[in-house]
């Protein structure tokens, strides 16, 4: 069932598998069907001229007969002969006068009782050449000539010869041709269908590894194919090609990031720490001096933090993110992160704790960060007067740290997004001059001890972060 699923999948009418299918198909089908009625054509034809042949060479033969046998024997007697050698099961003949008064017949020529031999008896002209001419249903192919002996028209010569049979057997024979190439056409096309999905499976491996392909893999992601077609192998080569050039332009974006990262870092470390001696000696300083003093501080501290999270996001993707991970109690860890955010926003924010002790073995100073980044995440997009809980409990093997608020909430369709770098919700702007860098930190360190992050929120209700991480 997997290997049909994996040959088959779901059927998309705008996919090269259908198009080549359908194409194919169609051709085949008009292919067929155009063989399969010229075939039948050809077979009416071959089937009518054998008749008229039959007939031309009775309507050639029987005056011949007539005058040899009239040699010998009476007229009528002569002319009964000569029709009785001719006659068939199928085939009626008649002769008569050139007052349309009947001279001889067959034996199975009864006008009288037989009303098809009555119609044809009735036409009032025999065709010279054969034709096939169609009377009540039935087929007959007629053919008529003059009766001449020593050079004198007795009369006239009229031959029927019935073929409705043989145009039965031969409708239903064209009938039977007609299944077999529909059977055929659904059997070319049921193959067509398997042996292009089978082909275009290559492309489909090339689709499924390139989609599994992620910025930090970008370096040693390459497509290998053995069995696929030459042009297939040239377009992962490309893709190979293209993979490189976008890991070397990753590298250097990386590179870059944490150049400039570390060198403004240190450049506004030593700035900002000039400005906090000038504020500590601020006696001989106006308050308009101390103000511009207090901003240029507060705006270089917050700058040294952004470059602080560039710098570990920089050194993450490059695995270059180094974590120590020890023994550490998280009950211990969950408290003292709530008492600092409490002391530095002055919010109500709860803590749940399990009455046993969770001990799980991390880098204690990287869940320090993570808490910092979604309590001060929660402070940031709440009204002041909303509390904050914090809830702490372990669950099998996972210990489950939660993050509750009342705040704005975030819509649906941001959910998604919220973790990726930079990206805030528009409606927040306004509530909060953050970076978009502190949830995205908070991600890849997760991530980088083995857990998980994600986010439940209702617009108007609040939201709820919860970070999973292994005991």
């Amino acid at each position: 069932m997997n290997r049909f699923s994996r040959i088959f999948p779901k059927i998309n009418p705008s996919s090269l598998r259908v198009r080549l299918t359908i194409g194919i198909a169609v051709f085949s089908a008009l292919g067929l069907g155009g063989l399969t009625t010229w075939t039948g054509w050809k077979m009416q034809q071959l089937l009518i001229n054998s008749h008229k042949e039959n007939m031309e060479q009775i309507a050639s033969r029987l005056p011949l007969d007539v005058e040899v046998y009239s040699q010998m024997l009476p007229f009528t007697t002569a002319l009964e002969k000569a029709i009785s050698n001719r006659e068939t099961n199928n085939t009626l003949l008649w002769i008569t006068n050139t007052n349309n008064t009947l001279l001889a017949k067959s034996s199975n020529f009864n006008p009288s009782s037989d009303t098809y031999a009555n119609e044809l008896i009735n036409l009032t002209k025999m065709p010279l050449v054969p034709e096939v001419y169609h009377i009540k249903g039935h087929s007959y192919v007629l053919c008529g000539g003059e009766l001449k002996i020593r050079g004198k028209v007795l009369g006239k010569v009229s031959i029927a010869q019935d073929i409705t049979r043989d145009q039965a057997m031969f409708v239903a024979m064209i009938q039977s041709m007609g299944i077999a190439t529909i059977l055929v056409i659904i059997l070319i096309s049921g193959g067509i269908a398997f042996y292009v999905s089978y082909s275009l499976q290559p492309l489909r491996q090339i689709s499924r590894m390139t989609e599994a392909v992620q910025a930090e893999d970008l370096g040693e992601a390459r497509l290998y194919l053995n069995n696929a077609p030459s042009e297939v192998k040239e377009l992962a080569q490309t893709v190979n090609m293209m993979l490189s050039r976008l890991a070397d332009a990753w590298e250097k974006e990386r590179q870059f990031t944490s150049n400039i990262s570390h060198e403004l870092r240190t450049s506004l470390t030593i700035v900002h720490g000039y400005l906090q001696s000038i504020l500590r000696r601020q006696q001989n300083l106006t308050e308009i001096q101390k103000e511009a003093l207090l901003t240029a501080a507060s705006e270089a501290e917050r700058t040294i933090h952004i470059l602080q999270d560039l710098l570990d996001l920089a050194r993450a993707d490059s695995g270059y993110l180094q974590l120590s991970k020890e023994p550490c109690i998280l009950d211990d860890i969950v408290t003292e992160i709530v008492s600092m955010a409490q002391q530095n926003s002055s919010r109500e924010i709860t803590i749940e704790i399990e009455n046993n002790p969770i001990t799980i073995k991390a880098d204690s100073n990287r869940i320090k960060q993570i808490l910092l980044n979604l309590i001060d995440n929660a402070v940031k997009y709440s009204d002041p007067d909303t509390p904050i809980n914090v809830n702490l409990h372990q669950i099998k093997n996972q210990v489950i740290i939660q993050i509750c608020d009342k705040g704005y909430g975030i819509p649906l369709q941001n959910q998604s997004h919220i973790f990726e770098r930079f990206y805030r919700v528009d409606t927040a702007r306004t509530h909060s001059n953050g970076t978009g860098l502190g949830l995205s930190i908070a991600k890849t360190l997760v991530e980088k001890m083995g857990g998980s992050i994600s986010v439940r929120s209702k617009l108007g209700e609040g939201s709820v972060f919860t970070v999973s991480l292994p005991c």
